[in-house]
């Protein structure tokens, strides 16, 4: 598979895996949703949070803008289902740009300063590949947030998900 392949599959991925982590997530009332736990940014609302702040910034990156990280305990919706409107739209463009990218992005360079001032430029095959890692990360931290709930948690497995 070549790497353009590889990101698109990703991208189709992240789509599905986030439908399946915010239909879960739906299930859990306000308490639960907003609990402290263990885990980064201690909540599975901050982790969602979180996630979509990162995926935005690094879409904009990839725009050809986001030079500056926002603080990454940013709140972007305090409410569970404008943030899921906004996971979703976020997914669809996610997916979109993939399937539009063609070879010559591979080639690109982004600069960007991050949360703590430091200024970087990486290749846009690395990038890429941390934007889709970050999101597997963060969605394997609520995943076992959602493990301390009632709420089981789905089957986020990629060969699952893509060739089910």
């Amino acid at each position: 598979m070549e790497l353009l392949e590889h990101f698109r599959m990703l991208a189709r991925y992240n789509r599905i895996a986030n439908d399946r982590l915010y239909e879960h997530c739906a299930r859990l009332d306000d308490a639960e949703y907003r609990g402290h736990r263990q885990g980064s940014f201690g909540s599975i609302y901050g982790l969602l949070n979180h996630l979509l702040l990162g995926d935005r910034t690094w879409m904009a990156r990839f725009a050809g803008g986001g030079a500056s990280t926002p603080a990454l305990n940013t709140v972007l919706y305090d409410e569970f289902a404008d943030l899921r409107a906004a996971r979703m739209e976020t997914d669809a463009q996610i997916e979109a740009f993939f399937n539009a990218m063609d070879g010559s992005f591979l080639s690109r360079s982004l600069p960007y300063t991050n949360n703590q001032g430091r200024q970087y430029e990486e290749a846009a095959p690395v990038a890429i590949a941390h934007f889709f890692n970050h999101q597997t990360h963060h969605r394997g931290q609520v995943h076992v947030m959602l493990s301390q709930t009632s709420v089981a948690p789905p089957s986020l497995d990629l060969h699952r998900i893509i060739n089910p």
